[in-house]
């Protein structure tokens, strides 16, 4: 059987086949280029970054860099090889070069991730190591013990190569031991996953609230005319309008000791002068003030839900003998679900993330995992925050997979 749009052509002579392919590549190029831009944009303000953060998480040259001698003579020695003569000569001839090149602090901060304590260690060395003599491992124990601790070793040994997982330990609250095994830190020294177990825990919590007051806002939205309808809308929109450093502040007002909120209670009889609520710079103050910014981001998505949600359905079931509460159960509220599901997770994945308003309002109870990324940042350790962030990152992705498995993303709908 022959193919006949092989067999015609266009006006010009063309089979028509090629002309149209030709005319289809054209249309994908045009349409390439259009969004040329915007993938540009995205590569570099959004998958650059992260890329970046995830290498910096398993990468730190600060000692590997600074120490290649030592580093040397790891790669000639087994991890059960005890350091003799040679590795003490690598390490006076490497403090020395740290001296000259004014790198002590740098490789001493990496090891002092590991180890903490030993930042002074290596600086102090540094000072005087070109005037240390043979034999060194003598005279490096003989200026401080800590130089024969097998822990310093095993510490050296990890950072001697500029890829390791020592942050991933540290980020799950476990080190290396003596013996280069790893293990737990002590319960009253565990402060990660016990932070990123609470950052979740409230930002579940924030995402319920959020659901609880956002549902009835979104259905009066879709239910009343269109003109009311609006003038609501606007005041759900108006937060958007306002800085979020003012929204916060200004909660700082409502809620403090001396602030609107108790002062009305107390001229209620609620509570005594002496008796004001703490709500303000705990684990309160979060929950509150969070609830309140997010709400919208609730709001908005169970709106575009139900106003596509016909209220014949509703009658009919009525009709049929169902009661108000098996309507809503059976009929109206599997119809929100895709809403639900919308708000709930962009509620809840910008809970996760968010680090100003706790930072401001939240005091010490009230920190989430955001704010220790952004101690760590601000005190250079760069690793240990990335790494801190790629599991944060993992944390998120999983939740949506599992949204995705138990939902479906194919049933998201954002407005």
């Amino acid at each position: 059987m022959t193919d006949i749009s092989a067999s015609l052509t266009t006006a010009d002579g063309r089979p028509l086949k090629a002309a149209l392919a030709a005319a289809q590549g054209r249309a994908r190029r045009k349409a390439f280029f259009l969004v040329a831009p915007l993938l540009l944009f995205v590569v570099i303000t959004f998958i650059l970054p992260i890329g970046q953060m995830l290498q910096r998480s398993v990468y730190h040259d600060g000692f590997s860099k600074a120490a290649p001698n030592l580093a040397a003579w790891f790669e000639a020695n087994a991890s059960d090889v005890a350091p003799d003569e040679a590795a003490f000569a690598a390490l006076a001839a490497d403090l020395a070069q740290m001296k000259a090149d004014k790198t002590a602090g740098e490789a001493g901060t990496r090891i002092n991730y590991t180890v903490p304590g030993t930042r002074s260690l290596f600086t102090s060395a540094a000072r005087g190591a070109d005037k240390l003599t043979p034999p060194f491992k003598e005279a490096l124990l003989a200026q401080d013990a800590k130089w024969g601790q097998p822990i310093i070793w095993q510490a050296m040994r990890a950072a001697a190569s500029p890829y390791t997982t020592d942050f991933y330990l540290i980020a799950t609250d476990r080190a290396r031991a003596d013996d280069g095994s790893i293990v737990q830190v002590p319960e009253n020294e565990r402060i990660y996953l016990w932070l990123f177990g609470k950052t979740f825990i409230l930002s579940g919590l924030i995402t319920f609230i959020c659901l609880l007051l956002a549902f009835p806002i979104a259905h009066l939205l879709a239910t009343l005319p269109m003109a009311k309808s609006n003038l609501l809308m606007i005041l759900v929109l108006l937060p958007f309008w306002t800085s979020l450093l003012v929204r916060t502040t200004s909660w700082i007002v409502l809620l403090q000791g001396q602030g609107v909120v108790n002062n009305v209670l107390v001229s209620l009889g609620v509570v005594g002068d002496d008796g004001r609520l703490s709500m303000i710079y705990n684990q309160t103050g979060t929950i509150i003030v969070m609830t309140h910014i997010l709400l919208p981001f609730m709001v908005l998505p169970l709106y575009s839900v139900m106003r596509t949600i016909k209220p014949a359905y509703a009658r009919a079931a009525r009709s049929l003998g169902a009661t108000s509460w098996t309507t809503f159960r059976r009929i109206y509220l599997p119809q929100t679900l895709p809403g639900i599901g919308a708000g709930a997770l962009l509620v809840f994945i910008l809970a996760v993330g968010y680090y100003i308003t706790p930072a401001l309002v939240g005091g010490a109870s009230g920190q989430l995992i955001s704010n220790l990324i952004d101690f760590h940042m601000d005190k250079s350790n760069w690793s240990l925050a990335a790494a801190l962030s790629a599991m944060l990152l993992a944390g998120v992705l999983v939740l949506y997979w599992l949204y995705d498995r138990l939902v479906g993303i194919d049933k998201l709908k954002l407005g």
